[in-house]
């Protein structure tokens, strides 16, 4: 009987210990909630672009009587290039800075409206941007808007229609400005695709002829063109270092 007691009230001990023993015992802390990350768009890159572009251009030609309409037109053809640039992500926000040169083939042959048989034929075969960009980034989605200086190289010929012969000449490099809006998504690391439409503002450019008489007995002392230009291309840029770095998120 004693022996019964005895083991009674260890039991109850023990029943009465256990709890006290379980709350000392060390709780396993939860994992970490996991950082939210975006695509890091900061640094230099380099990439290529290609696509569409077209000059309308409106020509004027000076004559002994004064300045005389020769009519306007558009020119359309491929464009091909590059750009470099760099840019600093803040939160959402997206600022850089970008060069871009174009080989460009827009070029278009017309009869003129001051001699019937008199055609020119004006080209444009290359197109430089130098614009900053402001974007708002959505992970690896970036919209962005830039504007900036452009430059465009252009050659201007003048020829009799009957016998092919160049009547006068002028290749001339004029520079104006620049807007456009694109948008690039982030598709690794550190390598993008994107689409962007460019418009240029490139101004008037005069040109001084020695003096020719055209066939139709009109005669030339120069000219002025007036030229704007649209361009929409597809880019692919490669953003150097940033493997490790991604931006941590703010919203």
């Amino acid at each position: 009987m004693k022996k019964l007691s005895m083991a009674a009230i260890s039991v109850a001990t023990l029943s009465l210990a256990a709890p006290a023993m379980a709350a000392d015992m060390a709780v396993k802390a939860p994992p970490p909630a996991p950082v939210a990350t975006i695509y890091n768009w900061s640094g230099f890159y380099i990439g290529a672009n290609g696509g569409w572009g077209q000059s309308h251009n409106c020509v004027d030609f000076l004559t002994p009587a004064g300045t005389v309409a020769g009519g306007c037109a558009d020119r359309s053809g491929g464009v091909l290039g590059g750009q470099i640039g760099y840019r600093w992500q803040t939160n959402q926000f997206v600022f850089g800075l970008e060069a871009q040169g174009d080989w460009a083939d827009l070029k278009r042959t017309r009869v003129t409206l001051i001699d019937p048989l008199v055609s020119t034929t004006g080209k444009t075969d290359g197109i430089g941007l130098f614009t900053a960009q402001l974007g708002w980034a959505w992970n690896a989605s970036l919209f962005y808007v830039k504007g900036g200086a452009a430059v465009t190289h252009n050659r201007f010929d003048v020829f009799n229609n009957v016998t092919g012969v160049g009547l006068a000449s002028a290749g001339h490099t004029r520079w104006g400005g620049t807007a456009g809006v694109g948008w690039e998504y982030g598709f690794a690391p550190n390598w993008s695709f994107g689409i962007e439409y460019d418009h240029l503002w490139m101004g008037r450019d005069n040109t001084t002829f020695a003096g020719f008489v055209t066939p139709g007995g009109v005669t030339l002392l120069g000219d002025g063109v007036k030229q704007d230009v649209d361009m929409v291309t597809l880019r692919v840029n490669y953003r150097f270092g940033g493997f490790n770095a991604p931006v941590t998120a703010r919203y």
